[in-house]
């Protein structure tokens, strides 16, 4: 055989074998199994048939007729599918569409359910509501469930891009989610708005793939579909225990971060399909991948570097390189020592130029200036609201870890903090801030600081160093009302006399905030998550993110919409406002719970009981009182008293504001059938004439009918943990 020949063999040899080499570097599947369906690559562990897939979960059904992928043997269609542990589907828009007159034309909720070792990611995905009288409810796993309400008067309110409430409302979706359902409510059917939006819609979505404009209103189809990202891992189990883990060779074992098992990832220096088994990576055939100033030798995972005959040194850019003598070697070493550590100290110097600069900018920014000038014309005549820094509350939250959590909600996470010599302290870190309202914020915080009341959790101090300031408050120990209340381990365990206790408490608190101090104070958000309970069960009122001050010589003027779904007052519907009536009928539903230990809204209950004020006052009509009543407070005894105190929650609910008590009649007559309970319970005869208050003599405590439609207008309602803050 010629030299020729023998020549382009061997390059017709390496050409084939480079060939096998990059067949086998890139390879997602198992050997003859199909790489795609229509447009969509399927890497294992995913596959179309048996054999090509890790197991049943890991099937995607291939339509014969469309040449469409599938989710498993359901009706989603698969848009992508990721090895990093995400798998995009096309998912169907909710929708109720009405006629001009507000008749239902159509209607679809629709619903997914998914296999558990698939989670819908909480990372990507958004609950959006579309509409200009629309209520979005999404309920799921584990007892998800969040709202989100979308109004809007005319076309010109709305703002494209924005998805605020004004249009269009989000809210996210928490871990460990793997089904939901959705439905949608319209307050009036879309009668005032029908020209430009006779639809609801609802969906989940992707949140980057979403960019709300106006034109949806009318333009988004209801056949429209959007992609939903799941999250997929193998198995149930993490890492370390694993015996035996699908990981191929030269990959490593990583947990998922959404409540599933684990994925694998292809070691440094490898690629390919960690499920099947990760190639050598060539840094050698690439400059960027590889360090070597001269000559590069490539090993199994790595690579090494060389310098040519003559020259010392490791050969590597980022060390020695190459030099032609001992002198040139040891310059270039002091010289790259000494411009490392000269890089280093400049760059920690800027990086804390950089941080101090952040940390001036957000105090000035969160109204710092403001508030040490209002706190210096305090002149020592109360206790000053303390100034904390962030680095003091990173270190009384162990930087904000998790297992500090008490609760999240709509407006944020609220931590346990440690602060020096022991003392415990709640930590409040929103979620945003409108910089228009620091000027208001900076005279909440001052009027907060001041209120000294032995049920009202206090405000000792803030943060300001931080993008969204941080709010500290006293620590109480022993969880919410609706903790001791409504959950399964405590459930109806609380004697009636502390319950009663509780109610004069929160009545007295409400009612101080609303007239005993210089500037009015309304809650606006009263219910049991917000009702903290020492160890003696003492009340604490809590949760001023929702509250307003209206000072005494102004009209009150409120534009932000706020409140919980079963507990707001059915009159803002007429006035678009909350007054110290609001509180009241809050304070009313509040008060009904206590009495019957049943939750302000049930969606699991029968239709009439799934609203706790309307079924109340609903009993209270068809003198069936004592049916809804706990029974344990019924067998305790003073039958008379628990028709008191359930007359004065018909009071509270009452549709027209000035029709309600004030809380301060509230505070008196609740004040008054303690003083009975007391008398009661150590066996003294009270008289009926005792037992009369300021409230009887006021208002008419008899039977009266509400209906309403109850909405939370907050774009979230998410329930908190049952910790105390």
């Amino acid at each position: 055989m010629s030299l020729h020949k023998l020549v382009l063999l061997l390059l017709l040899l390496e050409v084939m074998l480079a060939a096998i080499a990059s067949r086998s570097a890139t390879a997602q599947t198992k050997p003859g199994c199909p790489e795609r369906c229509g447009n969509l690559s399927i890497p294992y562990p995913f596959g179309t048939r048996e054999g090509c897939y890790l197991n049943d979960n890991f099937l995607i059904t291939c339509s014969n007729v469309s040449n469409k992928p599938f989710l498993r043997r359901g009706n989603l269609p698969v848009l992508k599918i990721s090895l990093d542990g995400e798998l995009v589907v096309s998912n169907w828009v909710g929708y109720a569409c009405y006629n001009e007159s507000g008749g239902l034309v159509n209607k679809s909720d629709p619903w997914i359910r998914s296999s558990n070792r698939f989670r819908i990611s909480y990372t990507r995905n958004k609950f959006t509501v579309v509409g200009c009288d629309t209520y979005g409810l999404i309920t799921g796993s584990a007892g998800y469930a969040a709202s989100c309400t979308a109004l809007c008067d005319t076309r010109d309110d709305l703002v494209n891009g924005s998805c605020s409430g004004i249009g269009c409302c989000q809210t996210p979706i928490p871990k460990s989610v793997t089904d939901y359902n959705l439905s949608m409510i319209s307050f009036s059917n879309h009668t005032r708005v029908w020209n430009f939006n006779p639809c609801d819609l609802a969906f989940v979505v992707e949140e980057k793939s979403y960019n709300f404009s106006s034109v949806d209103l009318l333009g988004l189809t209801t056949n429209a579909k959007f992609p939903l990202v799941f999250d997929w891992a193998i198995g149930n189990e993490k890492c370390g225990n694993v015996s035996n883990s699908v990981c191929g060779e030269h990959s490593t074992c990583y947990n998922s971060n959404n409540d599933l098992g684990y994925l694998c990832n292809c070691s440094a220096g490898y690629q390919g399909n960690p499920y099947l088994g990760c190639q050598d990576i060539n840094e050698c055939l690439n400059a960027t991948l590889n360090q070597c100033s001269n000559i590069c030798h490539n090993t199994d995972g790595n690579y090494t570097c060389s310098c040519p005959n003559g020259y010392h040194g490791d050969g590597r850019k980022d060390e020695q390189g190459c030099t032609l003598a001992l002198w040139i070697k040891v310059s270039a070493g002091t010289g790259i020592a000494i411009l490392v550590i000269g890089c280093s100290l400049l760059y920690w110097r800027i990086k804390r130029r950089k941080l101090s600069k952040r940390k001036k900018k957000f105090y000035k920014q969160n109204g710092g200036e403001k508030l040490e000038i209002e706190l210096s014309r305090q002149n020592g005549s109360i206790e000053a609201v303390k100034i904390y820094t962030i680095k003091e509350l990173k270190k009384a939250t162990n930087d904000f870890d998790a297992s500090m959590i008490l609760g999240r909600g709509g407006f944020g996470t609220v931590y346990k903090g440690v602060l020096p010599q022991n003392k415990l302290v709640a930590i409040k870190k929103s979620i945003a801030v409108d910089q228009s309202k620091i000027d208001q914020f900076v005279n909440e915080v001052i009027t907060l600081s001041q209120i000294n009341h032995r049920n009202v959790v206090r405000l000792l101090g803030c943060c300001l160093q931080t993008e969204v300031p941080l709010l500290v408050y006293e620590f109480i120990s022993n969880g919410t009302l609706f903790h001791h209340l409504h959950e399964v381990d405590h459930e109806s365990s609380i004697p009636w006399k502390i319950r009663l206790r509780i109610a004069k408490e929160t009545a007295g608190a409400l009612s101080y905030l609303h007239s005993s101090a210089s500037t009015t104070i309304i809650h606006r958000d009263v219910k049991s998550t917000n009702i903290l309970l020492d160890d003696n069960f003492t009340a604490k009122v809590s949760d001023f993110g929702a509250s307003r001050m209206d000072p005494l010589d102004k009209t009150q003027l409120t534009t932000i919409i706020q409140g919980t779904l079963g507990y707001l007052d059915p009159e803002y519907y007429h006035t678009s406002q909350l007054s110290k009536k609001s509180d009241v009928y809050s304070f009313g539903v509040l008060l009904a719970e206590l009495l019957t230990a049943r939750e302000a809204l049930y969606l699991d209950r029968p239709e009439e009981e799934r609203c706790l004020a309307a079924y109340f006052i609903s009993s209270m009509k068809e003198n069936k009182l004592f049916e809804i009543l706990d029974p344990q407070i019924v067998n305790e005894g003073n039958h008379e008293q628990l028709r008191k105190v359930a007359n004065l929650v018909q009071s509270c609910l009452r549709l027209k504001g000035e029709e309600r008590p004030t809380m301060r009649e509230v505070a008196i007559e609740l004040e008054g059938q303690v003083q009975v309970e007391k008398h009661h319970s150590v066996g003294l005869e009270v008289s009926s004439d005792e037992t009369e208050h300021h409230l009887s003599e006021s208002m008419d405590l008899g039977s009266t009918s509400t209906t309403a439609v109850y909405d939370s207008l907050k774009n979230q309602d998410i329930i908190p943990l049952g910790d105390g803050r």
